[in-house]
């Protein structure tokens, strides 16, 4: 038998004892009230005599009401019912590949774990990188990833086409996931690092310090400009750039 087959059986047979707990619990409440007595057989027929001295009590007896029998068999059978009713239904999720996964326990798993705890320290990671970085295939990664959406543990951000993912706890504000989507870029970093330090914000003395092409820093400064990290002030014939303010926590934060 499969395991995810038998990870559910095993969660039926604690939900029934669970319910027998809640059942048998209410039955003993319901029948707190009786009186317990001790019945021993004696010689005598005068009643009320002691054999040996002792001290004779009389006791009543209290006869337990039939209803609160007929309402324990009658809970016990509905519960036998319901867990029949129930089964089938859980044995079909099993054939059509589904899990039941405690919430309390999702990350027991040492991939998923693995998949999340990369996630979390590497925030805007994108599919091939999560595979690079983890040495998990493929399918598992996305298997794990489906399990981590569906439990709000991870979030995913579309970036250009490119899914990339996030760990769910509101941590991070749209502008935030679109600076730390741009800044996963080695050239863009360059960019920002040489514009910050004032050594180069030009197009020309830029392209020159990285090492590539004029084309190539106005096709990366165009897409800064999009999302607002990057301002251009015209000084003479000279396109000057400047790093938007507002974005400096968190480049000092992420650099």
């Amino acid at each position: 038998m499969e395991p995810r087959a038998i990870h559910l059986m095993l969660h039926c047979i604690n939900y029934r004892r669970i319910c027998f707990l809640f059942f048998f619990s209410l039955f003993l409440i319901l029948t707190a009230g009786a009186t317990e007595y001790t019945v021993s057989p004696f010689p005598s027929d005068e009643f009320g005599v002691s054999l040996a001295g002792e001290d004779v009590q009389i006791v009543e007896d209290t006869v337990i009401p039939y209803w609160q029998f007929l309402l324990w068999l009658a809970a016990m059978n509905v519960l036998s019912v319901i867990d029949t009713l129930l089964y089938p239904g859980r044995i079909i999720f099993v054939i059509l590949g589904f899990k039941l996964t405690e919430h309390l326990n999702i990350l027991d798993n040492p991939s998923r774990n693995s998949i999340y705890t990369y996630i979390r320290a590497n925030p805007g990671a994108c599919f091939s990188e999560i595979v690079r970085n983890t040495g998990l295939n493929r399918g598992t990664i996305q298997y794990h990833i489906r399990i981590l959406e569906t439990q709000n543990k991870i979030e995913a951000y579309e970036d250009g086409g490119k899914i990339r993912y996030f760990q769910n706890n509101s941590m991070y504000g749209e502008k935030e996931k679109k600076f730390l989507v741009t800044f996963q870029k080695i050239t863009n970093q360059r960019i920002i690092s040489e514009i910050l330090n004032g050594k180069c914000n030009t197009n020309l003395t830029l392209a020159r310090e990285i090492g590539v092409s004029k084309g190539t820093i106005s096709w990366y400064v165009k897409n800064l400009k999009e999302i607002g990290l990057i301002k251009e002030t015209n000084r003479g014939r000279s396109v000057i750039y400047k790093i938007n303010t507002s974005y400096k926590n968190l480049i000092e934060k992420y650099k």
